[in-house]
């Protein structure tokens, strides 16, 4: 699973070095790209780095600039923004989707290919990717600590 470090300090784009997450990139179209880019500066969005459809990179920016969409009184809280984007990737892309939002942190997270965006939008940086989950079929049944 490729890796990313990320941290809502950096001031520019940060290319992968992953052939994996070259690959992915490629396969979106030139047109597409465009269209990402227009989308970005429409929202007022930072990409960043992303290993990600172009379908669901929009999904992630148009979703997220929704939310800070409040009432002018009411002050966005990280956490919430965080939760309300990984429920919505959990209901529309599968489980198991994991967002950090705020001003200020550090990352280095593994994903699922096709599964990591992150982004800057106001005061916030939004870091969202997936990982796998596997199903236990099996109970386990806990044994006692060696004395």
């Amino acid at each position: 699973m490729p890796m990313h470090s990320s941290s809502s300090s950096l001031s520019r784009h940060q290319k992968p070095n992953n052939n994996n997450e070259n690959a992915i990139s490629k396969s979106m179209s030139a047109e597409e790209e465009v269209k990402l880019a227009a989308l970005a500066i429409t929202l007022n969005v930072r990409l960043r780095s992303a290993d990600m459809p172009f379908a669901m990179q929009a999904h992630a920016l148009r979703y997220s600039r929704t939310l800070l969409l409040q009432p002018a009184n009411h002050r966005p809280n990280p956490s919430l923004l965080a939760r309300s984007l990984k429920k919505e990737f959990d209901s529309m892309y599968g489980p198991a989707w994991h967002c950090v939002v705020g001003k200020s942190f550090g990352s280095f997270v593994t994903h699922s290919p096709g599964g990591f965006v992150y982004f800057s939008l106001e005061s916030f940086s939004f870091l969202l990717f997936k990982t796998e989950v596997q199903l236990i079929t099996e109970a386990v049944v806990p044994t006692p600590a060696a004395r």
